[in-house]
């Protein structure tokens, strides 16, 4: 397969290939075996929906007006009028990122063959994600369940020629002129297809694939600045030997111990430097870095097993079976993925609070064993980094709250059809600020960790081979060190970019191999 095209096939995909086509924009493919499923499928709706006999999303209406049975000259207005209807998101634009996510697995779903969707629907899906067309998709609208409905309305507008979308070139225009410009027919829905393009958990599901990677990069970011952070405060790398993690064998703090005693490998500041005020253990925040940090570790890899899950899964209601029949089922319900979404905000608040801890004890000279108050250079005169400190503590404030799970929540919708929803949309949504907030709370302690390990290096100290590279990263970056007061604000979002890009963990690397 070429590494620029993402091939479909019948039983699901990666979380790399969601972050290929999502973010990178590879190319989509179906496979023979795609085709093939999708038409075999396509013959038993056929078949079914020639019978006098109803059958729910081929001849009836939707939800709580299931009961009515649909004749069959009705039946293409009937799914042109669910995604006209179902289309009802509001508020500002969801990121080009989540919606080409969002189209793309639910191409993978329909393309399992358990949809009975025509192949030439899904050769459309295909193309409109090669053209970069993106539909127009709002912030509020999905509870969840029955999936991500209005989120993929809009998106099956669009392949109707209907509604807005952003072309590749960034500007947004009528559906119909971006498919024509394209050379892409609109699609003209026939029975089951209009609901088998809403009916699934695709946003919420691309969301978490993409959480999951930044969230990976953040770990190990972590783990650096805390070892950073550690040095700088002349703490002790005792507390990270393999024999103490291993009686408590937690397979994340292990791993995020061995980053740390790695960075801090050949370190002359650790555990040398406290006979002015001898220390028999260092603050919480500094000595349970890799229990916080592991506990964190542990609860991604579990969200990844879920989301590895729900990637193999075919999301749709109802649902076209191997042996022919059409059964509808709850599976499009979004707990599974809902619940591992508030679980991620709630890590990512906690890693972003001991973050904070770890910077406030950098500035404050009371706790900080000998660093300038505030790292500042001429403390009276020059603020340092006081406010960079209450910028990360009003970041980390609002992650406590967006730490406040949506799953626990339930608006029931349908007239009591839809009674209990799983409102993972609206987690995911939250994760993806909490993610975002985390980035620049690790940014602002790395910012904080390196200026004080290059004070410490003023006063003769050697840091370790790993701190210097990456103090030398970050400066080559454009982020200044020790001085004067200057704008802060150009140096933290350098700072925040050079973590978000994975550059810190890129730096490192060279000298302590490759971190987990």
């Amino acid at each position: 397969m070429d590494m620029h095209t993402v091939v479909v096939g019948t039983s699901g995909t990666t979380a790399d290939d969601v972050v290929a086509v999502a973010r990178h924009g590879a190319r989509v493919e179906l496979s023979t075996a795609a085709v093939d499923a999708l038409a075999a499928s396509r013959l038993i709706v056929d078949a079914l929906a020639a019978k006098p006999e109803p059958v729910y999303g081929v001849s009836t209406g939707f939800g709580a007006l299931a009961s009515r049975h649909i004749s069959t000259e009705l039946r293409a207005q009937l799914q042109r009028n669910i995604v006209r209807s179902h289309a009802a998101g509001m508020g500002p634009r969801v990121e080009r990122e989540v919606v080409r996510a969002l189209m793309f697995l639910r191409l993978k779903t329909v393309a399992s063959g358990h949809t009975g969707v025509r192949p030439e629907v899904a050769q459309t899906m295909a193309d409109v994600l090669n053209a970069g067309i993106t539909p127009v998709v709002h912030e509020y609208g999905s509870l969840g369940c029955s999936g991500d409905l209005a989120p993929l309305s809009h998106c099956a507008l669009t392949l109707m020629g209907e509604g807005e979308a952003e072309g590749p070139d960034g500007t947004v225009r009528p559906a119909g002129e971006l498919l024509a410009a394209h050379g892409i027919t609109p699609v003209e829905l026939r029975e089951k297809e209009g609901l088998a393009l809403l009916n699934g958990t695709d946003g919420m599901l691309g969301m978490l694939v993409m959480a999951l990677a930044d969230l990976r990069n953040l770990y190990t970011s972590a783990d650096i600045t805390a070892a950073l952070s550690l040095e700088a405060l002349l703490g002790t790398e005792k507390v990270l030997a393999p024999e103490l993690h291993a009686i408590r064998p937690h397979p994340g703090q292990g791993v995020s111990a061995d980053n740390m005693l790695r960075v801090l490998a050949g370190s002359g500041l650790t555990g040398h430097h406290q006979d002015d005020a001898p220390r028999v253990q260092d603050a919480y925040s500094v000595r349970c870095a890799p229990q916080v940090n592991g506990a964190g570790r542990d609860t991604v890899d579990y969200a990844a097993v879920v989301a590895g899950r729900e990637l193999a899964s075919a999301v749709d209601n109802p649902v076209v079976l191997p042996d022919g029949r059409v059964e509808s089922n709850g599976n499009f319900h979004g707990a599974p993925v809902a619940y591992v979404l508030d679980f991620l905000a709630i890590v990512a608040a906690d890693l972003g609070s001991i973050c904070e801890r770890r910077t406030d004890r950098l500035l404050d000279k009371h706790r900080s064993h000998g660093l300038p108050p505030f790292l500042a250079d001429d403390a009276g005169v020059d603020s340092g980094l006081m406010i960079a400190q209450y910028t990360q503590a009003a970041l980390v404030s609002e992650m406590k709250r967006l730490a406040v799970p949506a799953s626990a929540d339930s608006i029931p919708s349908s007239a009591m059809q839809e009674d209990h929803v799983s409102m993972g949309w609206s987690a995911a949504r939250k994760l993806r600020t909490a993610v975002d907030n985390l980035t620049r709370i690790v940014a602002v302690e790395l910012y904080a960790a390196t200026r004080a390990v290059e004070l410490r290096a003023a006063e003769g100290l050697v840091p370790a081979p790993a701190s210097q590279a990456a103090v030398a990263a970050l400066r080559a970056a454009g982020v200044e060190g020790p001085g004067p007061d200057r704008f802060l604000a150009p140096d933290l979002a350098a700072a925040d970019t050079f973590v978000r890009e994975g550059r810190l963990v890129a730096a490192v690397e060279p000298v302590t191999g490759p971190l987990a």
